[in-house]
């Protein structure tokens, strides 16, 4: 890289204007303040607002981070869809240590959870799998994620040659499609300030209760 691109790509910022986070428009669960959130990001009709980046430790200790879509959330958990023999899977089944990420950045925000991902149970699963398009049904068949392939036609192929073999039926349950349900130990919000000066409030359980401190930026 150029020093001209260098230079370049350092100096770009930006100030962030749209507001603060003070200890008054907190809520006493994390996830009333993060479905509050989310709200708002659907309504600001930001790109994928579901997104999440899912981070996981390999059995080297080698983090991997990947985006993931949200599909379900309590007021101590949070899911997550995947085929069981992708590398995320496989680091879970190892270390279920994982964090999750929300860049709401067009907000000037972001929530980090921390937490202890389980499988979730077939019952769950398949109940999921049959609200999804027919196709995304058809495509975890035709996936091996996170296998070497050597070209995008055999991809392609495959699934056709799946959605001729099941035109006539219901398309059934892979046995290596699951899920994740996160358990939540930690929660951060983070507010875009001016100079610098970013709001961050952070959620530890402590028991049955919710520890809340201020981190500064």
């Amino acid at each position: 890289m150029s020093e001209h691109n260098e230079t370049a790509i350092a100096e770009l910022r930006r100030e962030y204007v749209r507001g603060g986070l003070r200890r008054k428009d907190l809520t006493q669960e994390p996830m009333e303040l993060f479905e509050r959130w989310l709200k708002q990001a659907c309504e600001a009709k930001l790109s994928d607002p579901t997104a999440m980046c899912v981070a996981t430790v390999d059995e080297h200790g080698q983090p991997y981070q990947r985006i993931v879509l949200l599909k379900h959330f309590d007021t101590r958990s949070l899911v997550f869809y995947t085929n069981l023999g992708s590398r995320k899977a496989k680091h879970l089944a190892q270390n279920n240590q994982i964090s999750l990420h929300f860049p709401w950045y067009q907000l000037e925000r972001q929530v980090s959870f921390l937490g202890k991902a389980e499988r979730l149970s077939s019952t769950e699963v398949i109940k999921y799998f049959h609200s999804r398009p027919r196709d995304s049904q058809i495509a975890a068949w035709a996936s091996q994620q996170s296998s070497r392939i050597s070209a995008r036609g055999i991809l392609e192929g495959k699934f056709l040659e799946l959605k001729q073999k099941f035109q006539n039926g219901e398309v059934p349950l892979p046995s290596f499609w699951g899920g994740f349900k996160v358990e939540i130990n930690s929660v951060e919000f983070w507010q875009g300030g001016a100079n610098r000066l970013h709001d961050r409030f952070l959620y530890q359980r402590e028991g049955g209760e919710w520890r809340i401190d201020r981190l500064a930026p």
